[in-house]
């Protein structure tokens, strides 16, 4: 019986023993950290860059690359050369790329409501890029945003002059957005239309901003009535890139009209339509990627079109006469896409 009995104390003893390591191995195990999984990775921090086009600029998607997105402007003798910073650079005419660090956005990209949003045709587009000796063409990937900088009130419509219907605030600079792990590693590469190669250039943007301005010769011409300056820039950007658009004031009187090279423009292309064309030759407006087309005017036309060659030599004259500092286009910048 004592036996049995110091048996069972024995029992009690040793079930109370395992109990007391059972309760200490719990509380260590209460008192470690949780076994860490494999460290989750972070997505490095963003900064927002901006890529601002100043002047009469057109922004299309490239028509072959999807990725990429081609801003385009005239070279002509009432504007200087395109200037660049920070690279504190200037550029002639040619075809430029901009390498923005990181990968383009997949997502259609955010337009401001103040920018001017058109449809080009692919094949114009193309034949502003194959130009050479009067255009600039920069090619950028497709950014996220493409945000309005600076506005000015203007009329833009597809017939001459534009209703008063179309006001609106346009954007005259135009800002792309892209966002970027790091500032540096911005490279400015191509191939200007004439002259030696182009050295690459290296840079860091370390205010967030990069501009391509291209400036008026001219003072610029707020407080002119007409805008002469910006309606004949606008109507060079557009008749490069083969839109048929039109842009007027609201606070200029209407004998403006009478020496807009847009409403010569419109006269012109009026008057062709109504006459056929003979076999084998096209219609200025159907080659439209030229700031200066080569074209067929009717017998009846030849008096239009001789007064429109004076009027722009007389302009021409008259912006190299009041030629100074300072300025900058109003023309609102046309964005596709």
């Amino acid at each position: 019986m004592r036996n049995k009995s110091h048996f069972i104390d024995g029992m009690v003893a040793a079930v109370c023993t395992l109990l007391a390591i059972l309760f200490l191995i719990a509380c260590q195990q209460s008192q470690q950290p949780a076994a860490s999984s494999a460290p989750s990775e972070t997505k490095p921090a963003t900064s927002d860059i901006f890529v601002v086009f100043e002047g009469p600029w057109a922004i299309a998607p490239d028509p072959k690359d999807a990725n990429s997105v081609l801003a385009i402007a005239p070279k002509t003798k009432s504007h200087r050369l395109l200037a660049v910073v920070p690279a504190n650079t200037e550029l002639d005419a040619g075809v430029y790329d901009v390498s923005v660090p990181g990968q383009p956005s997949s997502s259609k990209p955010e337009l401001d409501k103040g920018i001017l949003h058109v449809t080009f045709d692919p094949q114009a587009v193309q034949r502003a890029l194959d130009r050479r000796g009067d255009r600039y063409a920069i090619r950028l990937p497709r950014p996220e945003a493409y945000v309005a900088e600076t506005r000015y009130p203007s009329r833009v419509g597809p017939t001459y002059p534009p209703e008063a219907s179309t006001e609106q605030n346009y954007a005259t600079a135009v800002a792309l957005r892209y966002s970027v792990s790091s500032k540096t590693g911005f490279q400015l590469a191509g191939t200007p239309d004439v002259g030696g190669a182009f050295k690459p250039l290296l840079f860091e943007l370390s205010t967030g901003t990069m501009r391509f301005t291209i400036d008026p010769l001219e003072v610029h011409l707020h407080d002119e009535d007409c805008h002469a300056h910006a309606r004949t820039a606008f109507h060079d950007m557009t008749t490069l890139v083969g839109l048929t658009l039109y842009i007027d004031f609201p606070e200029s009187p209407a004998d403006c009209h009478k020496t807009d090279p847009q409403g010569l423009r419109s006269q012109k292309a009026q008057l062709l339509e109504s006459v056929p064309a003979p076999a084998g030759v096209s219609r200025p407006g159907e080659n439209s990627g030229s700031v200066q087309t080569a074209s067929i005017v009717p017998p009846f036309g030849r008096d239009l079109h001789f007064a429109s060659r004076w009027i722009s030599r007389q302009t021409e004259a008259a912006i190299y006469f009041f030629h100074s500092e300072g300025g900058a286009c109003i023309v609102p910048i046309p964005v596709g896409g």
